[in-house]
């Protein structure tokens, strides 16, 4: 008979959390695009040893999110309206399969997304409806019944969040957005596979449109300001 193995003692994945912390911090501007970061200030701020802040930068550094630096360091990478409409080019056809499969799983979504995600667009607090977007999203994902489209689209959220972090404190089509998650969770409950696929590829485009427009506004504000 084998010995029993021995039961492991995890603590949380350090790497992890550094790496979530650096995320949300890009996400919400705290970490501007173009700003210089070295592991040394990383982890004295976050009161980690250099270990776990080198790893979680590679791994920002697979996503996209930062770029070598001359010199020490790296610098968060720009954000561009550009880059920002071929990111929500991809995840567009990524939601808009979601919604086709999720509809025909006739999938109930939870009705308290969507009022979660009203109340945070009242409010002032933009990580909050970045948050409330982005489980409206998982949870058709989910419905899909597909992993590999959460999969898929968990890079390009990470990019969706920045640029919706440097537009939504001043957009004004924060609550029109959520009448659109509605249409679109009713369509899936309804089985309208079409129709969910549809109004959930209008819905991207419009988003992708919106925002991509105030990022150019604000790259020419700064560049004239900058002159």
């Amino acid at each position: 008979m084998n010995a029993p193995l021995l039961k492991l003692h995890v603590a949380p994945d350090l790497v992890d959390q550094v790496y979530q912390a650096l995320l949300g911090a890009i996400s919400d501007g705290t970490l501007a695009p173009g700003a210089r970061i070295t592991q040394e200030d990383l982890a004295r701020q976050l009161s980690v040893s250099r270990q776990p802040v080198l790893q979680a930068l590679r791994l920002l550094k697979q996503d996209g999110l930062v770029l070598d630096a001359p010199g020490r360091g790296v610098l968060v990478a720009p954000l561009t309206a550009e880059g920002t409409a071929a990111v929500y080019q991809v995840r567009g056809a990524l939601d808009a399969l979601a919604a086709r499969l999720a509809a025909q799983q006739r999938a109930q979504l939870d009705a308290k997304l969507v009022e979660r995600g009203r109340k945070a667009a009242r409010g002032r607090n933009v990580q909050a409806m970045i948050e409330a977007d982005a489980a409206f999203h998982n949870a058709v994902y989910a419905a899909a019944r597909n992993p590999l489209i959460a999969r898929s689209a968990h890079l390009h959220w990470a990019h969706i969040r920045r640029a919706m972090g440097a537009v939504l404190q001043a957009s004004s089509q924060r609550e029109t957005v959520w009448g659109e998650h509605a249409a679109i969770a009713e369509a899936i409950a309804a089985g309208d596979a079409a129709r969910a696929e549809r109004l959930m590829h209008e819905h991207d485009a419009r988003a992708s449109e919106h925002i991509t427009r105030h990022l150019d506004a604000a790259i020419g504000a700064e560049a004239r300001h900058n002159a």
